[in-house]
């Protein structure tokens, strides 16, 4: 047996205040400390402190200081890793930035590798070029920015030096209503194929775009069995994984070793179909 304890996970799943950063940071923190037990990991949706916004050039945040620091706040006082998307600026571009803030003020960092080219976020906000695997007490973490989820090349989990890369996928987004059930099928399906835990934080609500959004967060296992929906609420959810069930089913059902062996290029695309 493996002596890597539960992981304990706490989703939010909220409204959010439109561009309204500080108002998103209070209601967050007013929400964080209703959690009222101890957790590993609370999981935001993306770009918590503004909504799913292209006004970058009026809410963009350099690395250090608002919301960054108020994630290293509520880490340190919670004692857990706290992940969740908001908009970076740095070099004088602007970045969909994922941040899994970690207690001891250390941090790792994702950026969005797909912007969702129909709301034409690939025009305000560079791609990313790396992928995230982080260790949390043991656990393997991956993060996806929403339309990541969409792409399972980018999300496999690859089989390398006798392991698999991660045990957790980690999806944060502001998915609207009317594709709802790509996002609970695409859930499923990344949890099913690479033998993993896989987390989906979405928001509830409208913005002022007049997208709404239906919530659904959840978390599904390896077999895509669901270990909880959150449906269309505005609420907090703390759940516990099991590293043990996850290490025995892997290795009775050792499906990863019989996968495609593949390296990824990355390259940027126009969007007219072309590699740049």
């Amino acid at each position: 047996m493996s002596n890597i304890s539960d992981l304990k996970v706490t989703l939010i799943q909220s409204p959010l205040h439109w561009e309204d950063i500080g108002g998103n940071l209070a209601m967050f923190e007013e929400k964080i400390w209703q959690i009222g037990k101890p957790t590993d990991l609370i999981v935001l949706p993306e770009m918590f402190s503004t909504g799913f916004s292209m006004s970058a050039s009026g809410l963009a945040e350099q690395m250090g200081l608002r919301t960054f620091k108020w994630m290293k706040q509520m880490a340190a006082q919670l004692e857990a890793t706290l992940l969740g998307s908001f908009i970076v600026s740095e070099g004088g571009k602007y970045f969909n930035r994922a941040v899994a803030m970690h207690p001891n003020g250390s941090y790792d960092q994702y950026d969005k590798r797909h912007p969702f080219s129909l709301g034409k976020e690939h025009e305000t906000y560079v791609a990313g070029k790396e992928k995230l695997i982080f260790e949390l007490k043991g656990w393997k973490i991956c993060p996806l920015i929403c339309y990541d989820l969409r792409f399972p090349v980018w999300a496999r989990n690859r089989f390398i030096e006798e392991h698999l890369e991660y045990d957790v996928l980690v999806c944060v987004a502001n998915w609207p209503k009317p594709r709802i059930n790509a996002w609970d099928t695409l859930l499923k399906a990344r949890a099913i194929e690479n033998l993993s835990y896989t987390i989906g934080v979405n928001r509830v609500g409208a913005d002022d775009n007049k997208h709404k959004y239906v919530g659904h967060s959840g978390i599904y296992n390896y077999l895509g069995d669901t270990v909880c929906n959150l449906e269309d609420k505005e609420i907090i959810q703390g759940s516990s994984l099991s590293y043990n069930e996850l290490r025995e089913f892997r290795n009775e059902f050792a499906f990863h070793l019989d996968a495609d062996h593949f390296q990824m290029k990355y390259h940027d695309r126009d969007h007219s179909g072309s590699i740049a």
